[in-house]
């Protein structure tokens, strides 16, 4: 059995462009959400006014999978004029601690 894996994925709007930056990643999901393996895709506003992307996959392989898709295309381009720079994205391994509902993803 595969372990899942767990990714954020921190994104910076250009100046004026959050609420444009907002709405692109907003208009991604459900198709990320049909895509094999996805377990959770949801976005964040942060205090400091960028947007953090949470998400949970339930392989590795399924992840690569999905970074080389058509969804995270369509998103790339359509965050293409409001998007700062390219999205801080740092991929996790779980480690289970507590309980299985509260101690991990």
């Amino acid at each position: 059995m595969t372990a899942p894996v767990v990714v954020t994925a921190h994104f910076t709007a250009q100046p004026g462009k959050l609420d444009e930056l907002r709405a692109a990643l907003v208009a991604s999901i459900p198709a990320v959400h049909e895509e094999e393996g996805c377990e959770l895709y949801a976005i964040h506003d942060a205090p400091d006014g960028t947007i953090l992307m949470i998400e949970k996959w339930s392989s590795r392989a399924l992840l690569d999978a999905h970074s080389v898709g058509a969804p995270v295309a369509a998103l790339n381009a359509a965050i293409a004029g409001a998007a700062a720079a390219d999205p801080v994205v740092v991929i996790m391994d779980p480690i289970p601690a507590g309980t299985e509902v509260q101690g991990q993803l």
